[in-house]
């Protein structure tokens, strides 16, 4: 022991200090033993437990197979025959596009944004995984914040394509550790290129796009490799929150997210500054999500898909991208949407006013006006139709005084000539019953339809002059067909299919009027032969219905008889009484039988009232009838599809047409050899196909559709009037179209106007679409077929014109059955009266 400075120390001996050295080096190394073996033990046992989590969640994780074998869903499309897409069906609007066709730039502005260590990491980032997991246990201890790589990301798509989205998106540890086994045999399986292929197709972008190549039509109309740069990077920035960074709905949200892509693109080399300046300067220009099918050719698209789904199920259609050719033309369609668009408003308006759309207090007209402002042009009223107010009527009922939003005007009483009361026992065709004021039309507070006739200067927002309009209560429908096809050119099955999808040119079932009497008349000629100059009394006729114990006195039109008349008269005027004589001959069941033949395929009513269309029928079914005629007898059968291809190309049908001289020539030869083995089926002759067309023809020269002569070709067709007003037809044709159209009441709450006949309402409409369709095409007379002669005859007697006949005309009968020559010693005509059974002078 030393004292020393008044403290007390030991002195440890040198063998002890030496003993104590080693002592210290010994536990040293056995902590480090320890600590080591310690270590490894850990790290055995994680390994294990990792080996044994992920073997058992390896088991029932999805085969690769998906991404070696890519068939995501993609889009269907409907094609017009002129090559205009009209239509698309789809659960994910995706269009898959090879990796040789994605611009090297996009590639890397996703890299940049989502994963920049992309072509360095084995399919997961452990960086971005601690990452994620300190950010979302430690600091908000729930799974929430995302580190997934580009890689991982197709994993995750593997898992919503076999397993469902909400299986793939569960934030839980058990989908995270699958979905990163799926991302180890990705990248172990695929090179980078490949995954990155398959993430580009199927990563969502926003507003129905799945993949680049859907989101570069959605918001560019563009394909992807005709994008700039500002638009790839716009893309780029969408995957992380697509509704946040929607350029449509959040443009400035949408510039910054591009602006931090474009910036990542420039620190990592991906472009130059100048390239990152011009780039982020360009502003946001995107295109509103265009609603094709709603746009171009609705009923025809909705058919084809109602049909689509009837025979390959909805989920081929919605998911594996169908091709689907259609026949529709799409400037023939949009000329019969015109057509019967303008028939419509002007037969619409025939019947009267229906009164304003809603009637405000003053207190609401200023949250009127608001309400609609935001929906208007911001500068200058269009040619269209607008929601207004009528604000005053000056004291005479000469002009009301009109707010459209923040615009204003007048409306003149000239331009509301047509608003009187509703009243179908009027006709008010030509001005008849036009108002003399607008007391008692328009008052202050109704809110109603207009349509600006003035052109304006720009900025201005006052001083207009308006006309009235209104939403029409009237539909109307149009079929036309190419005879020789059957291909269905255009359809139109109501006035507006935003408000309607039904289609009347197919699902409404309607009496045809006197649009069904050819197929009587031609019954006739085939099976009674009956001809141009066959001779029916027109006299009154009573019948009783011995199921209704009912007794029935029809009537003409005109409510006039005219004694004796020939057929070719008869069906020109549209007389009820010869039809029903004419039935009376062929029988009603035999008629009945026949019209089926011809094409029509809902019941009929066999009895007499058959003759003047008292059935329901079909545009669709009587337009087919007609093209049966022109077909020279053989049955037509309309398409609106012309075939159908699967997504890899393979045609599932082909109704191609021999006649088709729109596609390629081998495909014509194949239609040809089809229709070797599947022959037209004959339902006429062709001379009584014929008969029966110039007898139409007659009817459009100087009968009831003498209107249609205004076409300047020849023309063959059929007026059709109910006898309560309720629906006008016309079905026409010419050599090279046939074409049908329907005017009425889609309820039976009231008729039409007085006198909106066939001739009146319908056939204008028609006319209107055909002088359009035909525009520059000369049309062929109907050639005759053999058997078939020609006579000189008088047309209002239906005798053999002799030199005393004043206006002879040129007639065509079937060999045999041509009026004898009265001048001939030995010969006479017969005539029967069916009704009477009284003959004079027999067929």
């Amino acid at each position: 022991m030393n004292r020393s400075n008044g403290k007390m120390s030991f002195d440890v001996p040198p063998f002890a200090a030496a003993a104590l050295a080693r002592a210290h080096s010994l536990w040293a190394r056995q902590f480090v033993r320890v600590g080591v073996f310690s270590l490894l033990g850990l790290f055995a046992i994680l390994t294990i437990a990792l080996v044994l989590v992920f073997r058992h969640y390896a088991k029932d994780v999805p085969s690769i197979d998906w991404a070696l074998n890519y068939r995501p869903p993609i889009v269907s499309q409907v094609w017009s025959a002129d090559g205009q897409l009209i239509g698309e069906f789809y659960d994910e609007r995706r269009v898959v596009v090879p990796y040789e066709k994605i611009p090297h730039k996009l590639a890397q502005a996703f890299i940049a944004s989502e994963d920049s260590d992309f072509f360095d990491h084995p399919g997961f980032s452990w960086t971005g995984i601690l990452r994620a997991a300190v950010k979302s246990y430690v600091l908000r201890h729930r799974l929430k914040q995302g580190g997934s790589t580009l890689t991982q990301q197709t994993a995750k798509a593997i898992l919503a394509s076999v397993e469902g989205f909400d299986q793939a998106r569960a934030r839980t540890f058990k989908r995270k550790i699958r979905e990163l086994i799926l991302a180890r045999r990705l990248e172990a399986n695929l090179p980078k290129e490949k995954i990155l292929e398959l993430y580009l197709n199927q990563v969502f972008l926003g507003h129905h796009s799945y993949g680049v190549q859907a989101a570069a039509e959605n918001y560019f109309r563009k394909n992807v490799w005709e994008l700039t740069l500002p638009e790839m990077a716009l893309i780029a920035g969408l995957p992380q929150a697509p509704s946040h960074y929607s350029p449509f709905a959040h443009p400035e949200s949408a510039r910054a997210r591009r602006s931090y892509v474009l910036g990542r693109m420039r620190s990592d080399g991906m472009i130059s500054k100048a390239e990152h300046d011009m780039a982020n300067a360009a502003p946001i220009a995107v295109f509103p999500v265009e609603e094709i099918q709603r746009d171009t050719a609705p009923y025809v698209t909705e058919q084809v898909r109602r049909d689509i789904v009837n025979r390959y199920g909805n989920e081929r259609l919605l998911r594996d991208g169908l091709s689907i050719e259609a026949t529709v033309d799409v400037e023939r369609e949009k000329d019969a949407s015109a057509a019967t668009l303008r028939g419509i408003l002007d037969a619409d308006k025939r019947q009267g006013y229906f009164g304003p759309l809603d009637h405000l207090d003053r207190s609401a007209w200023d949250e009127f006006r608001k309400k609609e402002t935001p929906i208007l042009p911001k500068d200058v009223l269009e040619d269209a139709v607008y929601a207004a107010l009528v604000t005053d009527v000056d004291a005479k009922g000469m002009v009301a005084h009109i707010a459209v939003g923040p615009f204003s005007g007048t409306l003149p009483i000239a331009n509301a000539r047509w608003a009187r009361t509703p009243n179908p026992e009027l006709w008010a065709e030509g001005g008849r019953y036009a108002i003399a004021s607008l007391k008692g039309v328009l008052t202050p507070g109704d809110a109603i339809l207009v349509r600006p006739i003035s052109p304006k200067r720009d900025g201005a927002r006052d001083g207009y002059v308006f006309a009235l309009e209104q939403d029409p209560h009237l539909q109307g429908a149009m079929i036309s067909i190419d005879p020789q096809s059957g291909y269905i050119v255009a359809m139109i099955g109501g006035y507006d299919f935003e408000k309607s999808e039904f289609n009347r040119a197919i699902q409404a079932c309607r009496q045809p009027g006197s649009a069904f009497k050819p197929i009587i008349y031609s019954a006739a000629i085939e099976e009674k032969n009956f001809s141009a100059s066959t001779i029916l009394v027109d006299s009154p006729i009573v019948t009783d219905d011995e199921q209704s114990g009912k007794r029935w006195k029809p009537s003409n039109y005109e409510e006039e008889f005219q004694g004796d008349v020939p057929v070719r008269k008869a069906l020109a005027h549209s007389m009820n009484i010869p039809a029903i004589k004419t039935l009376q001959q062929v029988g009603v069941h035999d008629a009945a039988a026949w019209a089926h033949k011809l094409g029509i395929s809902t019941k009929l009513n066999e009895d007499l009232s058959m003759a003047l269309g008292s059935s329901c029928v079909t545009l669709w079914d009587l337009t087919g009838v007609y093209a049966a005629f022109n077909r020279g007898g053989t049955r037509v059968h309309p398409t609106y599809i012309r075939r159908v291809l699967d997504r890899d190309g393979r045609v599932l049908e082909n109704h191609t047409s021999v006649d088709d001289m729109s596609v390629p020539f081998t495909e014509r030869v194949a239609a040809g050899y089809a229709k070797l083995f599947d022959a037209p089926e004959r339902v006429m002759t062709p001379q009584t196909a014929f008969l029966t067309t110039q007898l139409m023809q007659e009817v459009c020269t100087y009968g009831t559709g003498a209107r249609a002569q205004a076409l300047h070709k020849p023309v063959a067709g059929k007026t059709g009037t109910t006898n309560d007003l309720f629906d006008a037809w016309f079905v026409g044709f010419t050599h090279d179209l046939v074409t049908g159209a329907w005017v009425g009441y889609d309820t039976y709450d009231a008729p039409m106007d007085k006198y909106e006949t066939g001739g009146h309402t319908a056939l204008p409409i028609w006319l209107d679409y055909m002088e359009r369709a035909l525009k520059g095409r000369t049309q062929a007379p109907f050639e005759a077929p053999e058997k078939i002669v020609w006579v000189d005859i008088d047309g209002d007697t239906g005798l053999r014109a002799t030199p005393a006949t004043r206006t002879p005309v040129k007639e065509a009968y079937l060999v045999g059955n041509e009026p004898p020559d009265l001048t001939t010693p030995g010969q006479a005509s017969t005539a029967v009266d069916a009704q009477e059974g009284m003959t004079r002078g027999g067929l």
